[in-house]
């Protein structure tokens, strides 16, 4: 009998903030990899910058929100909140530096291949002169210059729009300020045709160079670019209100008025000019960040989609015919046969919106059942779910609307479902909810069957294309009997039921999860050699943590693929010695869910909607469901030991914290690479044996 371990110690656990810099990091590294094309590696500074902006509107926000009320609590890792502040300042404004220089680097490529980005006193007469009409034409009768002196006091500046701050004296020798707001409504980017080089400006450069028409009478001494980052976490308080869909509307028109956490600005000697800044707008010197360069990368993404780009673009990602769908036949004929697999972005997300569209056509059908945490702007699936509820079904859709960023959104959703007749629910007070499932009622010969769909990711046929997830359609009765008992506990007063299949948080999953760690625990005692092997985005919940280092210090063997978020520490002496973790980035977003235990030979498998988080099993609404076909399971095993395998997105966490990318010059494997290899031969052939499928592959990069 092992002694009892103390696990709980500072030193075991990586702060979360922290952690998720370093994800941030791999992402920004992505920038640097020479073999991927130019404009793909801008995106990840794209991607970088949007990050970061989300990071501190919502959790750097949370810290100072903490600091400021007196919250002394400390985290995991021993860190108080003043001093994960003080971490954060310093980490992020690395990266920031880190960012911009990766960035210059890409400019100074790109135009050595014909993308010129071009101060205006750089542009050719005949460039300045198109510049001038489109100036007078488009952007001046937009512009709004603000003076700022006793009577007229510094405005409102909105989250993350940019500005000129213009320092000025007037004829009289007086001292002053000014503002200009760059317009949103316009392009950032502008190409100017003038010749056969492409030649590009920054809408900013435009205005600064016009900004003695908006000043007439005063001479502009200096003018500096800025931009602000505020505080946009929702604060609904759930339990003393009548209408949720009200509170949230009501805390959105709050969000865009948030405390400034973060102020960026063009890199100035002007002092002036940033104190005038800091002082209006409250913040410190550690708020700070002075950039070297254009402020706001991600204006990139919209650049990247101009005409005329795709030399320098990957070819187009298209999705294929799922495997275990050869054809167009009766979804519901194939999923009453057997349960269905589909792996998407490699496969298409055709099909789970094809069931949901036939669902709402189909006289045979009675009722549909779904949740919808982010759906695409022009949702197909909303669109069924109205049509259906206009053909006379019953249908019930829990739209979540705290789903962070998408709140906007799904109120006008839940408003037009509500206006074809849906039944339209919020959820469960104090808890988001972001299981993924359907469940279609279906009146046939026999009686009345069920049929559904579970996912690790959302119902977005958009961010179906870029994700990795996982899917299940299945018309198994004990699972029908679970969903039914479900959609009854989010829509009335049921009582939890006696499940069959599905595990529920925050009803039960993570007792599972320590059901299932010990049982490999005990396995491992028993000479069966304990393993699992857990993907997911993000590994922080610290009793998880501390059950995973329970089981390595007994001999489980462990392997972790943590895409962003990992708390858990590598190589410690006796805890973690058993424990590996890998992160892997690259051209898809890795968002699947799949847990998988060796249970002494009897393998199980698992797939869910949530993480590894307290906030996922304590105040979340999640689904952790079992893949039970063999031939699914050695599927999903295959692509769990691509990953394990893959030396090109894969970065292993070292015993100090930090990431290394993995490499290896004999076999190049790359997981995403090859599953869309296999996806594409998988759509073109009558019939490929499993085992051929799941070869490994010397994939391109």
């Amino acid at each position: 009998m092992m002694e009892k371990l103390e696990l709980n110690k500072p030193e075991y656990f990586y702060n979360r903030e922290l952690s998720w810099l370093k994800f941030n990091l791999r992402v920004l590294k992505e920038a640097t990899v020479e073999d991927r094309p130019l404009l793909e590696r801008l995106k990840f500074i794209a991607i970088t910058a949007s990050n970061l902006d989300e990071f501190f509107m919502v959790r750097v926000a949370g810290l100072w929100s903490s600091y400021d009320n007196g919250i002394e609590k400390r985290d995991a890792s021993g860190l108080s909140v003043k001093e994960q502040l003080d971490a954060i300042s310093e980490s992020a404004h690395e990266q920031v530096r880190t960012m911009y220089k990766y960035l210059q680097a890409l400019v100074t490529e790109m135009d050595g291949v014909g993308l010129h980005f071009r101060q205006m006193d750089e542009l050719s007469e005949e460039g300045r002169n198109w510049v001038e009409e489109y100036y007078r034409e488009l952007v001046y009768p937009v512009l709004t210059p603000m003076a700022i002196d006793a009577s007229r006091p510094f405005p409102f500046l909105a989250n993350k729009t940019l500005n000129l701050a213009v320092e000025l004296v007037n004829n009289e020798g007086e001292h002053s300020m000014g503002l200009v707001q760059v317009p949103s409504v316009l392009n950032r980017i502008i190409e100017v045709p003038t010749d056969d080089r492409r030649t590009f400006v920054f809408l900013e450069d435009i205005i600064a160079a016009h900004c003695d028409d908006l000043f007439n009478g005063c001479t502009i001494l200096d003018l500096v670019p800025f931009r602000i980052i505020r505080d946009s976490d929702l604060d609904v308080e759930e339990d003393d209100i009548d209408d949720l869909l009200q509170e949230v509307e009501k805390s959105l028109r709050k969000r865009k008025r948030g405390a400034p956490v973060r102020l960026e600005l063009f890199k100035t000697n002007n002092t002036r000019i940033k104190k005038f800044l800091e002082e209006n707008l409250d913040v410190t010197d550690m708020e700070v960040y002075e950039v070297n360069g254009a402020l706001d990368p991600t204006c990139f993404f919209k650049f990247t989609s101009l005409p005329g780009m795709w030399p320098w673009l990957y070819e187009p990602f298209v999705p294929q015919r799922p495997l275990e769908l050869p054809d167009d036949s009766d979804l519901f004929e194939a999923i009453s046969k057997k349960d269905i697999l589909l792996h998407h972005p490699y496969e298409s997300f055709d099909p789970v919106v094809k069931l949901v569209n036939d669902a709402a056509d189909d006289p045979k059908v009675l009722a549909i059942k779904q949740t919808l945490y982010r759906v695409s702007g022009n949702s197909p699936i909303v669109a069924a779910l109205a049509r259906a509820a206009e053909n006379g079904k019953q249908v019930t859709v829990l739209v979540e609307l705290k789903a962070r960023f998408d709140e906007e959104n799904n109120i006008i959703w839940a408003r037009k479902l509500e206006q074809a007749g849906c039944h339209v629910i919020y959820g469960l007070v104090g808890l988001k909810t972001h299981a993924k499932i359907i469940l279609i009622v279906r009146k046939e010969a026999n009686g009345i069957k069920r049929y559904l769909h579970l996912g690790t990711g959302n119902y977005n046929d958009n961010t179906a294309k870029l994700y990795t997830d996982l899917g299940l359609m299945t018309s198994n009765d004990q699972f029908g009997s679970d969903a039914s008992a479900f959609f009854n506990l989010l829509s009335g007063y049921s009582e939890p039921p006696v499940w069959n299949k599905l595990v529920m948080a925050p009803l039960g999953l993570r007792e599972k999860i320590y059901a299932l760690i010990d049982n490999e625990i005990a396995m491992a005692r028993d000479g069966k050699g304990g393993h699992i092997i857990a993907k997911m985005n993000s590994l922080i919940d610290q009793p998880v943590i501390q059950k995973l280092y329970e089981a390595s210090a007994n001999g489980v063997q462990i392997e972790l693929i943590v895409r962003g978020i990992c708390g858990l520490k590598t190589g410690i002496e006796g805890i973690s010695d058993n424990i590996t973790v890998r992160s892997i980035v690259g051209r898809q977003l890795e968002h699947s869910r799949i847990f998988w235990f060796a249970n002494g030979g009897n393998e199980q498998l698992y797939l869910s909607s949530a993480d590894w988080m307290p906030r996922n099993l304590n105040d979340r609404v999640e689904l952790f469901f079992p893949v039970e076909t063999e031939e699914h399971i050695k599927r999903i095993k295959g692509i769990l030991d691509l990953y394990l395998r893959d030396n090109v997105g894969a970065h292993m966490m070292q015993s100090n914290g930090a990431y290394r990318r993995v490499r290896n010059k004999a076999e190049v494997v790359s997981a995403q690479s090859t599953l869309y290899e296999m996806a594409q031969l998988a759509a073109t052939a009558d019939k490929i044996p499993m085992e051929a499928r799941l070869q490994p592959m010397y994939s391109r990069r």
